[in-house]
């Protein structure tokens, strides 16, 4: 018998393999089992689907504020499902109805996150008005966006950009604030950075058309941003990639 070997056919590092194999079979099990903690069962035309692995049991998880959440909660979606079958027969396409900006689905779809702000290391809303802030500005090596006017997806005037907001602990600029004209008035709404196009003399944001700036999903503090709220503000103008006008929903060739 070689040294090493427990049996002609069988040494130690055979069973090191087979101990790696099911150290990696359990891993897997477990991770897709933590993976369903959010998102499942799942809702189907057909039923509920759980699933080839059962939802696993909840789970008590300790946010930094203090509070206690479970997961998975057992609470079912309060978002209305504002879409039908295109052709009215399973497998076929869905399309919003009623406003497709505000319908919550497709590219404009959100998720009912935490409706308090998210706070820094000490405690205070991470995202905030910079007029709000001292020491803070604007770098002098890059445009002031604050005075310009906003242009939308037709290169129509929408608005103009009255303030900045940002994220004190990381530093970003994550909305632009504009003043915009409704029915009832000046209005004041955000803007994600991440639809807008700073330039030299102007702010253009492709994703919405101008009457469309009236309807962005408000706050509910002036100085102050939930989760929730970013979840919608963000989700309308992802929306309004698609669904600002017919034709952006049609095929590009």
């Amino acid at each position: 018998m070689d040294k090493g070997a427990i049996t002609s056919y069988f040494d130690v590092a055979q069973l090191v393999l087979y101990m790696f194999w099911v150290f990696f079979a359990g891993l897997i099990w477990y991770l897709v089992r933590e993976n369903r903690r959010e998102g499942y069962p799942m809702e189907a035309d057909r039923g509920v689907i759980e699933g080839w692995l059962p939802v696993p049991e909840p789970k008590t998880y300790l946010l930094p504020d203090g509070r206690e959440v479970q997961a998975p909660s057992g609470k079912a979606s309060t978002i209305p499902f504002n879409a039908e079958r295109l052709q009215g027969q399973g497998g076929s396409a869905y399309v919003p109805t009623g406003d497709p900006m505000l319908a919550g689905v497709g590219p404009g779809s959100w998720v009912e996150r935490h409706d308090e702000p998210e706070l820094d290391g000490e405690g205070h809303p991470k995202i905030r008005p910079l007029s709000l802030f001292e020491g803070y500005s604007v770098s002098a090596k890059d445009p002031d966006p604050r005075g310009m006017t906003v242009y939308d997806g037709h290169g129509e005037p929408a608005g103009t950009v009255s303030d900045l907001w940002l994220d004190a602990p990381e530093a970003m600029f994550r909305y632009l604030q504009i003043e915009v004209a409704t029915d009832a008035g000046p209005r004041q709404v955000l803007c994600p950075m991440g639809f807008a196009r700073v330039t030299r003399d102007r702010v253009e944001v492709h994703a919405l058309l101008a009457p469309q700036f009236a309807n962005v999903p408000p706050t509910r503090a002036g100085d102050r941003i939930t989760l929730l709220e970013e979840e919608r503000i963000v989700a309308y103008y992802g929306g309004g990639l698609l669904y600002a006008e017919p034709r952006r929903a049609e095929p590009l060739v």
